[in-house]
C-alpha cells in the first residue's frame, strides 16, 4: 500500500469534499450549459479504480450533462435530494428524493435537468471501462482520442472546435 493510499480517510461528508476543478471538458458553446453543475468525485477520494462515484449538485437551470449515451460504460444515479427532470430518447420523467435511474452501456441516451427553483443533489456512479466513446445525439459533438490517449472535441463531421 502506498503511503498516499495509506492517509486516505475511510470515511468523509460527501458534502465537505472539494468539487472538481474543471467544471466540463466540453468545447463552447456546450461548456456554459454545465455552469449550474457542482461535482464533488467522491469514489477518487477512497482510491477507487473501477468505478467512480460524484455528488452532483445542479442549481436551478442546471443540467448534468449533454444527452449522451456510452458505449462501454454503465451509468447509476440515486436522487438525495430536489426533483430533476431525467430526460431520456423515450420522453421526461420527473424524479424525487429516494428514486434511482439506471443506464446500460449503448443503451439510453439521457441527462439530468434542473427545472425546479431548488437545488438537485444526486449520486452518479459509473464503470470506469476502458475504450468508452460516448456519443451526443442532440448536439454536434464527437470525442476523438489522439494518438497519445488524450482526448479532444470535434462537431460530427470531424472538423475540430
Amino acid at each position: 500500500m502506498s503511503e498516499k493510499t495509506q492517509e486516505r480517510t475511510t470515511a468523509i461528508l460527501a458534502a465537505e469534499a472539494e468539487p472538481r476543478a474543471q467544471r466540463s471538458v466540453y468545447p463552447e458553446p456546450f461548456f456554459s450549459r454545465m455552469a449550474g453543475r457542482v461535482k464533488r468525485p467522491l469514489g477518487d477520494l477512497f482510491g477507487l479504480a473501477n468505478f467512480g462515484v460524484n455528488q452532483t449538485t445542479l442549481a436551478p437551470g442546471g443540467e448534468s450533462a449533454l444527452l449522451h449515451r456510452h458505449s462501454k460504460q454503465d451509468e447509476f444515479i440515486y436522487i438525495l435530494e430536489g426533483t430533476p427532470t431525467l430526460v431520456t430518447d423515450a420522453g421526461e420523467t420527473t424524479l424525487a428524493p429516494g428514486m434511482c435511474a439506471g443506464f446500460p452501456a449503448s443503451g439510453p441516451a439521457h441527462h439530468l435537468v434542473n427545472r425546479s427553483a431548488a437545488p438537485v443533489v444526486y449520486l452518479e456512479i459509473g464503470d470506469r471501462s476502458a475504450g468508452d466513446a460516448p456519443t451526443y445525439p442532440a448536439d454536434d459533438l464527437k470525442p476523438v482520442r489522439r494518438p497519445d490517449g488524450s482526448r479532444i472535441f470535434a462537431h460530427k463531421d470531424g472538423t475540430p472546435y
